[in-house]
């Protein structure tokens, strides 16, 4: 049956694109433009064209597997760069880097060469002991953050995941407002303070400072305490940053909110407010940090007075290998004592030695130069698609949106059938997060397939309405 249904939806979807298009006529003469002229080309990696073991695979899926994701059918088998292949071999450009995490790419041979030296090895010890890796690595973080910036990073704390790390912040927050809160108030300081179209993870402290209708509503309630202000309003700052707020968490640049920059003045108050009512400032850097804006953290592109007292991290740091890590200040430190936090598989050695290997490579001038301009032509290859659907393109680095004058979430498959992989964001935004390495020849490659697919969006916009 699920066989049944995703052939009926592709074909049903191809013969919607297949309609005449006489509508994008009058498009194209207010576009003044024949740079997405190609979009009735055929579909070159159309969905009803999937190697047959394909479906088999994802009805095993189905059968097993709890369904809590939208997935269109085609299953990937292996990737290299900025590439990626499926059952059937077609080849696909990946602008998606897994959400932001494979910055070296695909199959980057020191990566796979160190996994496979360091499990000959050892792989996983849990926190009753030592190990080499995790103190390297530990050390890299401290040191390089240091190096690169005004943030003075004392300790770490190795997680799983971004959504861990961001867990593992807050609670480190509670205890230290706990421990310096006037007399009288400790039971009081506990607030949380948030941002409009932030996303800091789907646990529950994580999602009580994710304030999206769409991912809280169905788990209320949930953890007292969270407030949500609006993202860049200096204004605000003093109104919802209070005498009972223990902590701000905020994303310099927000990813999942629609590639949303905080401005300096926005940062600055907050690190201002927070010493006044002796709360601790959290940078979520999950998304935007370790290079993604050609920098080492993306608060690096502000002032010194817009440093963090706690800093998370995730996505790229083993580029693709599961590992998260909380990069904390002396006095949140000083304040965290044994047994307060814990994880069994945090700091394993493997995930550490491919993390150090990572770092190296990422924290490098060079490479960080290259990140920038790369992005640059990134930004002047999107801003030279003209179409009427386009608002705005917003960038920093490697990190990119594009936002759209309606839903662009069919434009996701538009493009993967012409073999570009792209995802949305929130506020109607297309996000473009790729491997930090790609190439400008394999970015302009992708522009020529994403003008293709937003032709043939606009053809479908415009035979809606009328």
């Amino acid at each position: 049956m699920l066989r049944n249904t995703l052939f009926t939806t592709s074909r049903a979807m191809l013969a919607r694109q297949a309609r005449p298009a006489t509508a994008s006529i009058a498009i194209r003469a207010m576009s003044q433009t024949s740079s997405v002229a190609a979009h009735n080309h055929a579909l070159s990696h159309a969905d009803v064209d999937a190697d047959p073991k394909t479906l088999d695979i994802i009805d095993k899926h189905a059968k097993y597997t709890l369904t809590t994701y939208g997935r269109p059918a085609v299953v990937f088998t292996h990737g290299k760069g900025s590439y990626l292949y499926d059952v059937g071999h077609r080849e696909y450009l990946d602008f998606t880097a897994g959400i932001a995490v494979n910055a070296l790419g695909h199959s980057d041979p020191e990566v796979a060469r160190i996994l496979f030296d360091q499990a000959k090895q050892v792989v996983h010890l849990s926190n009753l002991y030592y190990n080499v890796p995790a103190g390297e690595l530990a050390e890299q973080l401290i040191e390089g953050t240091r190096a690169s910036g005004d943030f003075n990073a004392s300790k770490i704390f190795f997680s799983n995941s971004g959504t861990e790390a961001n867990e593992g912040a807050l609670k480190f927050a509670r205890k230290v407002a706990k421990l310096t809160a006037k007399p009288g108030q400790e039971n009081n300081k506990f607030g949380v303070v948030s941002f409009n179209n932030g996303f800091h993870g789907r646990s529950m402290g994580a999602l009580s400072a994710t304030p999206n209708p769409k991912y809280q509503k169905p788990f209320l309630p949930l953890v007292p305490g969270f407030a949500h202000a609006p993202y860049n309003d200096v204004e605000a700052v003093d109104q919802y940053v209070t005498e009972e707020t223990c902590a701000v968490i905020v994303e310099p640049i927000q990813g999942e909110g629609g590639i949303n920059v905080a401005s300096e003045a926005f940062l600055k108050k907050l690190r201002s407010r927070c010493d006044e009512v002796g709360a601790l400032l959290i940078y979520d850097e999950i998304q935007c940090g370790l290079g993604r804006t050609g920098k080492l953290w993306a608060h690096q592109h502000f002032s010194k007075e817009c440093t963090p007292d706690i800093l998370t991290m995730a996505k790229p740091l083993a580029n693709g290998f599961p590992i998260g890590a909380i990069m904390i200040t002396d006095k949140v430190a000083e304040k965290i004592a044994i047994g307060d936090h814990g994880t069994t598989f945090g700091g394993n050695p493997l995930g550490c030695a491919v993390a150090s290997s990572v770092l190296r490579r990422i924290n490098n001038p060079e490479f960080l130069d290259n990140v920038n301009q790369t992005g640059e032509h990134f930004k002047e290859q999107l801003e030279s698609i003209q179409s009427p659907l386009i608002k705005e393109i917003r960038a920093k680095g490697m990190i990119l949106g594009m936002e759209f004058k309606v839903d662009p979430s069919p434009l996701v498959a538009l493009a993967r059938e012409r073999g570009l992989l792209i995802i949305t964001a929130a506020n109607n935004t297309v996000r473009f997060v790729p491997a930090l390495n790609i190439s400008k020849a394999e970015i302009d490659q992708g522009i020529t397939i994403l003008k293709q697919a937003i032709g043939a969006f606009e053809d479908r916009v415009m035979d809606v309405e009328a």
